[in-house]
Protein backbone atom coordinates (compact mmCIF):
# COMPACT_ATOMS: atom_id res chain seq x y z
CA UNK A 1 0.00 0.00 0.00
CA UNK A 2 1.32 3.47 -1.00
CA UNK A 3 2.06 6.11 1.82
CA UNK A 4 -0.53 8.36 -0.48
CA UNK A 5 -3.21 5.84 -0.46
CA UNK A 6 -2.33 4.83 3.64
CA UNK A 7 -2.99 8.77 4.91
CA UNK A 8 -6.17 9.21 2.98
CA UNK A 9 -7.36 5.83 4.64
CA UNK A 10 -6.59 7.14 7.85
CA UNK A 11 -8.61 10.85 7.21
CA UNK A 12 -11.60 8.50 5.56
CA UNK A 13 -11.69 6.49 9.28
CA UNK A 14 -11.19 9.38 11.29
CA UNK A 15 -14.28 10.88 9.38
CA UNK A 16 -16.46 7.84 9.96
CA UNK A 17 -15.62 7.77 13.70
CA UNK A 18 -15.97 11.54 14.45
CA UNK A 19 -19.10 11.63 12.29
CA UNK A 20 -20.64 8.37 14.62
CA UNK A 21 -19.56 9.73 17.81
CA UNK A 22 -16.24 8.31 18.42
CA UNK A 23 -17.09 4.97 17.84
CA UNK A 24 -17.88 3.26 14.40
CA UNK A 25 -18.68 0.04 13.49
CA UNK A 26 -17.03 -2.23 10.94
CA UNK A 27 -19.67 -1.83 8.38
CA UNK A 28 -19.51 1.96 8.74
CA UNK A 29 -16.27 1.20 7.34
CA UNK A 30 -17.04 -0.84 4.18
CA UNK A 31 -19.61 1.32 3.84
CA UNK A 32 -16.88 4.03 2.86
CA UNK A 33 -15.17 1.28 0.55
CA UNK A 34 -12.60 0.49 2.94
CA UNK A 35 -11.77 -3.57 3.88
CA UNK A 36 -11.57 -5.58 6.73
CA UNK A 37 -8.04 -6.14 5.69
CA UNK A 38 -7.58 -2.39 5.93
CA UNK A 39 -9.30 -2.00 9.20
CA UNK A 40 -7.11 -4.98 10.90
CA UNK A 41 -3.55 -3.01 9.43
CA UNK A 42 -5.32 0.19 10.97
CA UNK A 43 -5.34 -1.58 13.94
CA UNK A 44 -2.04 -3.33 14.04
CA UNK A 45 -0.37 0.18 13.34
CA UNK A 46 -1.99 1.22 16.07
CA UNK A 47 -4.41 3.97 14.77
CA UNK A 48 -7.41 2.28 15.39
CA UNK A 49 -8.58 0.76 18.87
CA UNK A 50 -10.89 -2.41 18.94
CA UNK A 51 -13.29 -1.49 21.32
CA UNK A 52 -15.97 -5.17 20.92
CA UNK A 53 -15.74 -7.15 18.13
CA UNK A 54 -16.65 -4.76 14.83
CA UNK A 55 -16.47 -1.78 17.31
CA UNK A 56 -13.49 0.84 16.63
CA UNK A 57 -12.39 4.18 18.07
CA UNK A 58 -9.33 6.17 17.08
CA UNK A 59 -6.23 5.18 19.22
CA UNK A 60 -5.11 8.42 19.74
CA UNK A 61 -8.23 9.76 21.29
CA UNK A 62 -8.95 9.58 25.06
CA UNK A 63 -11.34 6.96 26.29
CA UNK A 64 -15.06 7.56 25.19
CA UNK A 65 -17.53 8.22 28.01
CA UNK A 66 -19.04 5.27 29.12
CA UNK A 67 -22.47 6.92 28.61
CA UNK A 68 -21.42 6.63 24.63
CA UNK A 69 -20.46 3.24 24.71
CA UNK A 70 -23.64 2.60 26.26
CA UNK A 71 -25.34 4.22 23.68
CA UNK A 72 -23.33 2.59 20.64
CA UNK A 73 -22.87 -0.89 21.88
CA UNK A 74 -26.20 -1.72 23.90
CA UNK A 75 -29.15 0.98 22.60
CA UNK A 76 -31.71 -1.11 23.06
CA UNK A 77 -30.87 -0.97 27.08
CA UNK A 78 -32.37 0.82 29.75
CA UNK A 79 -30.98 2.65 32.90
CA UNK A 80 -32.46 0.46 35.70
CA UNK A 81 -32.42 -0.42 39.59
CA UNK A 82 -28.98 1.39 41.25
CA UNK A 83 -27.91 3.55 38.25
CA UNK A 84 -31.72 4.80 37.88
CA UNK A 85 -31.61 6.00 41.53
CA UNK A 86 -28.57 7.44 41.16
CA UNK A 87 -29.33 9.35 38.08
CA UNK A 88 -32.66 10.60 40.13
CA UNK A 89 -30.75 11.69 43.10
CA UNK A 90 -32.13 8.58 45.30
CA UNK A 91 -29.17 7.69 45.73
CA UNK A 92 -25.45 9.47 47.04
CA UNK A 93 -23.43 6.35 46.14
CA UNK A 94 -21.89 6.26 42.15
CA UNK A 95 -22.57 2.74 41.17
CA UNK A 96 -18.91 1.14 40.13
CA UNK A 97 -20.93 -0.34 37.17
CA UNK A 98 -23.94 0.46 34.88
CA UNK A 99 -27.37 -1.02 35.63
CA UNK A 100 -29.12 -1.96 32.83
CA UNK A 101 -32.04 -3.79 31.65
CA UNK A 102 -32.70 -5.84 28.27
CA UNK A 103 -35.59 -8.69 27.47
CA UNK A 104 -34.94 -12.02 28.39
CA UNK A 105 -34.21 -12.67 24.90
CA UNK A 106 -31.62 -10.35 24.48
CA UNK A 107 -28.28 -12.10 23.09
CA UNK A 108 -26.12 -12.64 26.12
CA UNK A 109 -22.59 -12.42 23.89
CA UNK A 110 -23.71 -8.65 22.97
CA UNK A 111 -23.40 -7.97 26.73
CA UNK A 112 -19.91 -8.59 26.94
CA UNK A 113 -17.66 -5.39 26.84
CA UNK A 114 -14.58 -5.46 28.34
CA UNK A 115 -14.42 -1.42 28.61
CA UNK A 116 -17.60 -1.31 30.39
CA UNK A 117 -18.96 -2.84 33.98
CA UNK A 118 -22.52 -3.68 33.85
CA UNK A 119 -25.13 -5.34 35.89
CA UNK A 120 -27.75 -6.78 33.83
CA UNK A 121 -31.18 -7.46 34.51
CA UNK A 122 -33.59 -9.52 32.19
CA UNK A 123 -37.01 -8.53 31.96
CA UNK A 124 -40.14 -9.95 30.55
CA UNK A 125 -40.71 -8.76 26.96
CA UNK A 126 -43.90 -7.56 28.31
CA UNK A 127 -42.57 -5.38 31.42
CA UNK A 128 -39.75 -4.39 29.51
CA UNK A 129 -40.90 -1.14 27.75
CA UNK A 130 -43.02 0.13 30.55
CA UNK A 131 -41.99 2.71 32.45
CA UNK A 132 -39.60 3.81 29.61
CA UNK A 133 -37.96 7.82 29.18
CA UNK A 134 -34.95 9.37 28.41
CA UNK A 135 -32.35 10.94 30.22
CA UNK A 136 -29.48 13.33 29.59
CA UNK A 137 -26.36 11.54 31.15
CA UNK A 138 -23.33 13.71 30.60
CA UNK A 139 -24.04 14.75 27.44
CA UNK A 140 -25.38 11.31 26.18
CA UNK A 141 -29.53 10.30 25.72
CA UNK A 142 -29.84 7.46 27.20
CA UNK A 143 -33.37 5.25 28.21
CA UNK A 144 -33.70 5.28 31.73
CA UNK A 145 -36.72 3.95 33.81
CA UNK A 146 -38.60 6.54 35.19
CA UNK A 147 -38.65 7.03 38.79
CA UNK A 148 -41.72 5.32 39.94
CA UNK A 149 -40.86 1.82 37.89
CA UNK A 150 -37.26 2.61 39.74
CA UNK A 151 -39.14 2.27 42.69
CA UNK A 152 -41.08 -0.74 41.63
CA UNK A 153 -38.07 -2.22 40.45
CA UNK A 154 -36.09 -1.39 44.34
CA UNK A 155 -39.13 -3.44 45.85
CA UNK A 156 -38.90 -6.40 43.10
CA UNK A 157 -35.39 -6.83 43.55
CA UNK A 158 -34.48 -5.60 47.15
CA UNK A 159 -32.58 -8.69 48.03
CA UNK A 160 -29.76 -7.85 45.02
CA UNK A 161 -29.82 -4.09 46.72
CA UNK A 162 -27.72 -2.36 49.28
CA UNK A 163 -29.81 -2.15 52.47
CA UNK A 164 -28.99 1.57 52.84
CA UNK A 165 -29.48 2.45 49.12
CA UNK A 166 -32.68 0.42 49.23
CA UNK A 167 -33.71 2.52 52.92
CA UNK A 168 -32.69 5.60 51.64
CA UNK A 169 -34.64 5.33 48.10
CA UNK A 170 -37.71 4.67 49.96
Amino acid sequence: MKVGEQVGKKETIKNIINNNDGIAKTADFIAEGLTNYDVANLCKEGYLERIKHGYYQLAEQEDIKEEQVLATLLPESIICVESALFYYGYSDFSPRQWSIAVPRTFSRTRLHIDSLATKVYFVQSTLFEIGKTSGDFNGVQLAVYDRERTICDCFKYRTKLDNEMFNKAL
